[in-house]
């Protein structure tokens, strides 16, 4: 069971992540590599990435088993916006921490070797942690990179998604719906959890962070003297590897609706926003973007409320089912 530990100054404070986070999403899809859960939505991209496997992955093999703990180190308590940020994150991890998190590596898992680069790096030697951020960025590019914008759709798609239930019914609807074991109970979170891990806020608040390669149980690093972060799967589509498919369904939704009400359709599902601020988006005139918003509202695609002297613009349910089933 996991249990985070809320204080009010915490819930102010807690916030969903920008979009994917590329280290997070290497380590992860690591387990995925080698677990069979999962298969019908990560069988095709597990088959196609074993064939472009990089030498050095065996590195992060031997750092990250098939299950349990694996070294915090690399994935950075910080936000990173690029794999090339968090490889030179890893690169600057304390020797302090290189350590504990060696040691904690070898108390959890007893059984398996202690290699003798290993040990060097427990010790900070620097070209063992460069070995490592090499692995890591060429692991990443030659498995994930191919398919990161569609990953960074999904995830983006996860957080409007959050961010609407926020606005509409606040932490507490956003909290209790992030996993299907997630009770909360001011002020405790609990979820299930391999292991019974407390992490106690203290006012530093929590980052959620919607993974791709997440599946099952969210996960959370096992330091909890670092940034708190909660990271949890999101929903999948079956056939993402699919080129043929994507295409396709990128070419759907433009059919339907035309170019311009598409993106119009596409502009409001990313958070709501005034007219002013939907042309913005599309960089057309404001006129233009209300016609367009006018004949959606009317096929029930968006909603439209007044505040002040603006009207805010929403996607209604309609809509998200439409652009869920035109990705």
């Amino acid at each position: 069971m996991l249990r985070i530990h809320f204080t009010s100054d915490d819930l102010a404070r807690t916030t969903i992540a920008p979009g994917p986070d590329p280290m997070w999403e290497t380590l992860l899809s690591l387990y995925r590599l080698r677990q069979p859960r999962g298969a019908v939505f990560f069988g095709e991209w597990r088959r196609r990435a074993r064939t472009r496997l990089p030498s050095s992955a065996r590195l992060l093999a031997d750092l990250a088993p098939p299950k349990g703990y694996s070294a915090d180190f690399m994935t950075p308590g910080r936000l990173v916006a690029s794999v090339e940020e968090g490889v030179e994150a890893v690169r600057g991890t304390p020797r302090t921490r290189l350590g504990d998190d060696m040691a904690e590596l070898v108390r959890r898992h007893p059984h398996r070797p202690v290699r003798a680069w290993m040990r060097r790096l427990a010790d900070g030697d620097a070209a063992q942690v460069g070995r490592v951020a090499d692995a890591l960025r060429d692991y990443h590019a030659a498995c994930l990179s191919p398919y990161w914008e569609h990953i960074r759709a999904q995830v983006e798609h996860d957080r409007i998604r959050r961010s609407r239930t926020l606005a509409a019914y606040g932490w507490e609807r956003v909290l209790a719906t992030l996993h299907p074991s997630a009770r909360w109970s001011y002020p405790v979170l609990e979820l299930d959890f391999p292991a019974e891990h407390d992490i106690h806020l203290d006012g530093r608040g929590l980052l959620l962070q919607p993974a791709f390669f997440c599946w099952g149980a969210p996960t959370t690093l096992l330091d909890t003297t670092l940034p708190p972060r909660l990271v949890y799967p999101i929903e999948h589509e079956p056939g993402w590897t699919d080129d043929g498919a994507e295409r396709r369904r990128s070419r759907a939704l433009p059919a339907l609706l035309g170019v311009t009400r598409a993106q119009v359709l596409e502009a409001v599902a990313e958070g709501e926003c005034t007219t002013s601020e939907l042309a913005r988006r599309l960089r057309v005139p404001p006129a233009t973007a209300s016609r367009h918003a006018a004949v959606l509202r009317e096929a029930g695609l968006i909603t439209t409320r007044r505040h002040r002297q603006s009207v805010i613009h929403a996607v209604a349910p309609l809509g998200v089912g439409l652009l869920e089933g035109g990705r």
